[in-house]
């Protein structure tokens, strides 16, 4: 049900949004005749691609996933130009009919009645007669020729040309670019925290996270390979995957995720559902990548002992979950432990943190966003989670995000490129 809910709510939107795209992009560029019909067909068939993309690549036609998610991509991009094209181009049509309406007055001077003025001899107007009053008529009948065009419609054409071209080839720069982006390494993102009550002893702890490597039709075994090698060249104390490991069933990407079992850190990896493990048979999951070395925390905490300081590491199941009777449990993880010691929580969605504020978390550490993935989409991001990416505080509680390694939707990361995180913890 979530996914034809899902499904539905795409059909809208991208109906409305390519309602526009036809306006402005075919509408507003051709005359009557073939070539609208044409491009009519070509925006219908346009809109329809990208929710059997969504369809199919949940089925396993890869085939269908590549043309609608890129689409996808061009489209977002098309609409964020055109719209940013809206005020020049009224400015531009302003000026156009003012222009015409200018020209127009200098060309076609307005009628005059032109008469001779009656002799003194010539009798009353009410006496004349049917051929004077025929006569008299004549001038409304030249009064009455349609008035000139108060725009110009080959200008505005060109105009409306111009404008589609325009968007057209840097929306497909935008999303090539942003293609090239999301299938390269994982670039490493340092950061240093303080901690005011980490022991000395735990100062400069290392913690490798990665979110949203969301294995699926397009990311494969290669691209788990890439991230574990990138973790491993840390030499980290603790690996922490957070969520959106996978979109598809331990089945169809077992052998993609198996690569994970190569993971090494001095206390362990450990692992926290996201919400798309919720639409992928998270039970399956969540034994498997245990079966692959890594520790699920599931509304839980352990004692991570560092060079004889004590951290409490704790980790919660992602909201979404909810809905499948296996949300997250803030008082399973992290009630009735000893608050001298600093606690850092692993949660998928940074929207949490306002929860784990109330239970003195000192660090959460989170994903989910991938950073908007596709600027100015971040935005939209902002409105929904109250940190998109990197290091803010929530009511009190330091909180992390990271922008993710892998991607969903679109082949396309622009702006922000896939990322895996060093989190260095310091004394304060």
């Amino acid at each position: 049900m979530l996914i034809f809910g899902f499904v539905g709510t795409v059909l809208i939107v991208t109906g409305l949004v390519h309602l526009y795209l036809w306006k402005r992009l075919v509408r507003d560029t051709t005359r009557p005749g073939r070539g609208r019909l044409l491009g009519s067909l070509g925006i219908l068939a346009l809109a329809l691609v990208i929710p059997a993309a969504i369809v199919g690549s949940r089925a396993g036609a890869e085939w269908l996933a590549w043309p609608g998610y890129l689409w996808l991509a061009v489209m977002f991009y098309l609409l964020v130009l055109l719209l940013l094209l809206e005020v020049p181009m009224l400015v531009a049509r302003l000026w156009l009919r003012r222009r015409a309406r200018a020209t127009a007055a200098v060309a076609v001077p307005e009628p005059a009645l032109v008469g001779m003025a009656p002799p003194p001899s010539a009798p009353p107007a009410d006496a004349a007669g049917p051929a004077e009053r025929t006569s008299s008529a004549a001038p409304t009948q030249a009064a009455g020729r349609p008035p000139a065009p108060d725009h110009d419609p080959g200008r505005r054409l060109l105009l409306a040309r111009g404008a589609a071209i325009f968007a057209g080839l840097t929306a497909v720069g935008i999303t090539g670019y942003g293609v090239r982006t999301a299938f390269a390494a994982p670039e490493v993102e340092r950061v240093r925290i303080p901690l005011r009550k980490l022991g000395r002893g735990a100062d400069g702890l290392r913690i490798a996270l990665v979110s949203d490597i969301h294995l699926g039709p397009m990311l494969g075994r290669e691209h788990t390979e890439r991230i574990v090698a990138t973790i491993n060249r840390l030499d980290p104390d603790i690996v922490a995957v957070v969520g959106d490991l996978v979109d598809g069933s331990v089945a169809e990407l077992g052998p993609a995720a198996a690569p994970l079992a190569d993971l090494r850190a001095r206390h362990g990896s450990f692992f926290v559902t996201g919400n798309h493990e919720y639409y992928s048979g998270h039970e399956q999951w969540v034994e498997e990548v245990h079966r692959l070395g890594l520790r699920p925390l599931r509304n839980e905490r352990l004692q991570i002992v560092h060079n004889g300081a004590v951290l409490d590491l704790a980790g919660v199941n992602d909201v979404n979950g909810e809905d499948f009777g296996d949300g997250p449990d803030f008082a399973k993880a992290l009630g009735d432990r000893d608050p001298a010691n600093p606690v850092v929580l692993l949660a998928h969605q940074p929207v949490v943190a306002k929860e784990a504020a109330r239970y003195g978390v000192d660090l959460q550490l989170s994903g989910h966003t991938h950073g908007g993935q596709m600027v100015p989409f971040n935005l939209l991001v902002g409105a929904a989670q109250p940190l998109v990416s990197g290091l803010g505080t929530i009511d009190g509680t330091t909180v992390y995000v990271t922008t993710g390694a892998g991607f969903w939707g679109p082949p396309v990361r622009v702006g922000v490129p896939p990322e895996v995180t060093l989190v260095e913890l310091r004394t304060a």
